[in-house]
């Protein structure tokens, strides 16, 4: 194991807590009208024609024809991204690839999959999605609506997600029931709490999931986005009963789909203990990679990278 023992950070980004106590955390108990609330829109998401719009990017490459979209969200909002789709080949299944709070410039033009059709949405008021007067740095972005859960930011990049999977279906109607998520920390977030509500996603992949126990969250020092929240709190009324209504580990207990999530023991960004609170939400069938560390170099990354691409290869192969 090569947990970071030495780093630039005021607090312990391990916590103090080793595996054994990662794994004993319990999930939270889900807030009153939580189903209500997320069936509910989904539901009115779903009712939302996406129209997606493709042209051809400047964005070559041997493997993947590269297209530029944009499709239709939750209130009319227009949603930036690429759809990727194989030169050689059948689309056979679908791929939704999320984005940390860092935003996405490009595609990921080295995901191990293949006979799929991979669509790289950016969240609402990010990167492509960019949208004034939504603020597009993390502190600003993560507290935008927070005052009613109808109005959070979160909510509707949740949305997004969902008009992302309608838009393969609108494209490729045979892939229902055959779409995958996959996304790293943010985007670990909101799928976890699009994935259980959505039968249309068959499988997902979170990689330091954020927004896990949000009781938990609001109270560890970090330099992630929860401290933007924490600060917030500090000047203004709580706003944990809405954040409650926001939990991916109370979603992840939800999730009856075959998952792959990777935590991490060090993470200054988003705390280890929060992560695991949705890893270990999910049934004992799902399978949790490790990592050493998330959001941080460290020694042997490269090695423990290169065996997590290989497990997603084989989680996302079209049978």
């Amino acid at each position: 194991m090569s947990v970071p023992t030495t780093h630039p950070f005021a607090f312990d980004p391990t916590y103090g807590m080793k595996l054994k106590q990662l794994l004993a955390i319990e999930p939270p108990e889900a807030a009153p009208g939580f189903d209500d609330f997320w069936s509910e829109r989904y539901r009115r998401a779903t009712a939302v024609d996406p129209q997606p719009k493709l042209l051809r990017s400047k964005i070559e490459h041997p493997d993947w024809h590269v297209l530029d979209m944009t499709y239709t969200s939750t209130g009319a909002f227009q949603i930036g991204g690429w759809l990727l789709l194989p030169r050689d080949g059948p689309v056979r299944r679908g791929l939704v690839v999320g984005h940390g709070y860092g935003g996405r410039d490009l595609p990921d033009l080295d995901l191990p999959v293949k006979d799929t059709a991979v669509l790289f949405p950016c969240f609402r008021g990010l990167s492509l999605s960019a949208h004034p007067p939504i603020p597009n740095d993390p502190g600003g972005h993560v507290l935008y609506g927070i005052e009613k859960p109808d109005s959070y930011i979160i909510g509707g990049c949740v949305d997004d997600l969902w008009l992302a999977v309608s838009t393969l279906v609108a494209l490729y109607p045979w892939l229902a029931g055959h779409i995958g998520y996959s996304g790293i920390s943010f985007g670990g977030g909101i799928g976890a709490l699009a994935i259980p509500f959505d039968t249309r996603i068959d499988r997902g992949h979170l990689v330091v999931p954020t927004f896990g126990h949000r009781s938990l969250w609001m109270t560890l020092p970090t330099i992630g986005s929860a401290q933007s929240v924490q600060a917030y709190q500090k000047k203004h009324e709580s706003v944990l009963e809405t954040l409650r209504l926001f939990d991916a580990a109370s979603a992840a207990a939800r999730i009856k789909v075959p998952m792959l999530v990777a935590p991490a023991l060090f993470d200054p960004a988003v705390a280890p203990p929060c992560q695991f609170a949705v890893a270990n939400s999910l049934a004992k069938f799902n399978e949790i990679f490790i990592l050493d560390a998330g959001h941080f170099d460290y020694v042997g990354s490269s090695e423990q990278n290169a065996l997590l691409h290989e497990k997603v290869r084989r989680f996302f192969k079209v049978p």
